[in-house]
C-alpha cells in the first residue's frame, strides 16, 4: 500500500477545552494547604466516589485552571498521568496540586496515593510542571496533605 497520493493534508492548528466558568474565583495566591483544602472541598468534599481534582497554577500561584480529571469508584481511582497534565499544559500552568476525596472519611493515604504522587513529582519534573502537594479531603474529616505529612 502506497501513500504517494495525498488528496488533503490536515494540520491541528488548535486545541482547546470546554470551559465552565464558576463565581467567586481565587484572584489571590494560594499560600497553604488549608486554602487549597477549602477550594477542593467545595468541589469534591462530598462526593460518594472518589474523584480526582487538579488544580493548575501559573507562576504567580494564582489558580489558571480546576480541572476535575477522574471519577472512580467508592474506594479507588486510577488515573493516568495523561489525564492530568493535559489540561494543565493546555492552560499554560507552571505548578499543580492535586486533590482526591476519601467518601470513607479515613483521611489517611493509601500506598496507591503515595505511589500515585510519586508518579506525578517525576512527570511533573521531565514536563517542567512542579507538583506543590497532594491533598485528601472529606467534609466530615477535614484534609490531610501529603507534602506536610513528608510522604514526598
Amino acid at each position: 500500500m502506497s501513500f504517494m497520493m495525498l488528496e488533503s493534508v490536515v494540520e491541528v492548528v488548535r486545541i482547546s477545552q470546554e470551559t465552565k466558568v464558576r463565581k467567586g474565583r481565587i484572584a489571590t495566591p494560594i499560600s497553604s494547604p488549608n486554602e487549597v483544602a477549602n477550594l477542593a472541598s467545595f468541589y469534591i468534599g462530598d462526593e460518594d466516589r472518589e474523584v480526582l481534582l487538579v488544580i493548575g497554577l501559573n507562576t504567580k500561584n494564582k489558580i489558571n485552571m480546576i480541572n476535575r480529571a477522574h471519577m472512580g469508584s467508592l474506594s479507588s481511582s486510577i488515573v493516568t498521568p495523561r489525564e492530568v497534565f493535559k489540561p494543565l499544559i493546555l492552560n499554560n500552568c507552571a505548578s499543580f496540586v492535586i486533590c482526591h476525596n476519601h467518601p470513607s472519611a479515613d483521611l489517611r493515604p493509601s500506598s496507591e496515593d503515595i505511589q500515585l504522587t510519586q508518579r506525578f513529582v517525576e512527570v511533573g519534573d521531565l514536563m517542567g510542571i512542579k507538583l506543590l502537594d497532594h491533598l485528601i479531603v472529606n467534609n466530615e474529616t477535614g484534609f490531610l496533605s501529603l507534602k506536610t505529612e513528608g510522604l514526598f
